[in-house]
């Protein structure tokens, strides 16, 4: 019952990151994926199926949100949380250059499949749109880096030690 109630507060805390403070960094080019960074350190701790459920509601929840067609983030989410999961096993969870790696993959992916979607037939705004893919990708791996060091230093231990190999 404890990782219901963390799921919930994890998912709900990161939808308002998304829609509310980090909405007006956004309005002046600084994007911080917070989705992909919940789906990604989730997956981290919690193995591939909980990762995978954590990006299918997030995702759900940011299509629900945004006015564009449903199951677009939740797709490509839930294999991201999915993935994440199943290299959790292998890799080294807490070297922040494993952490880095991770979450900027998966904000890169992210942003990239979002691109898509808002590029259209129209391939003018290209430069931008990767631009911004790359950006976000460099701010929310650095800031994921470091909330999850002050994590570690706060709980006074490592943030994945439980994380199973599969679930």
């Amino acid at each position: 019952m404890r990782h219901v109630g963390a799921f919930l507060v994890v998912a709900l805390a990161a939808m308002l990151l998304r829609s509310t403070a980090l909405s007006s960094l956004a309005a002046r080019g600084l994007v911080v994926d917070v989705i992909a960074f919940a789906t990604v350190a989730w997956a981290l701790r919690h193995g591939d199926a909980y990762g995978a459920t954590m990006g299918f509601v997030l995702g759900l929840m940011a299509d629900l949100d945004a006015a564009h067609w449903l199951g677009r983030h939740a797709l490509l989410l839930t294999l991201l949380g999915y993935a994440s999961g199943r290299l959790a096993g292998t890799l080294v969870r807490d070297s922040a250059r494993t952490q880095f790696v991770l979450i900027g993959a998966g904000v890169l992916i992210h942003q990239l499949w979002s691109a898509a979607f808002e590029l259209g037939r129209d391939t003018a705004g290209l430069p931008f749109l990767l631009g911004r893919a790359f950006l976000a990708t460099i701010l929310t791996a650095t800031f994921g880096v470091v909330l999850l060091w002050f994590l570690r230093r706060a709980i006074g231990r490592s943030v994945f030690a439980r994380a199973p190999r599969t679930s």
